[in-house]
């Protein structure tokens, strides 16, 4: 059976392992979130770049009008 000392390191070591994971977790989140917002905005630009240019925009697995 480990001494209380001992016991006492490998909580803590679990404690800061679990901070540190918190922390990347929440880092992770913000740059997803972040990325997301960025992609939202480069689909609105070049939906709006298509529609000027007087073409469609293609959805998903929709094909082109001249199929």
């Amino acid at each position: 059976m480990p001494h209380d000392s001992a016991l006492e390191e490998r909580i803590a070591h679990l404690e800061r392992l679990g901070d540190d994971l918190s922390e990347t977790v929440a880092r992770q989140d913000r740059e997803i979130a972040r990325l997301t917002r960025r992609l939202e905005l480069l689909t609105r630009r070049e939906a709006e770049r298509q529609s000027d240019a007087g073409g469609g925009v293609v959805i998903g697995d929709e094909r082109p009008p001249h199929y």
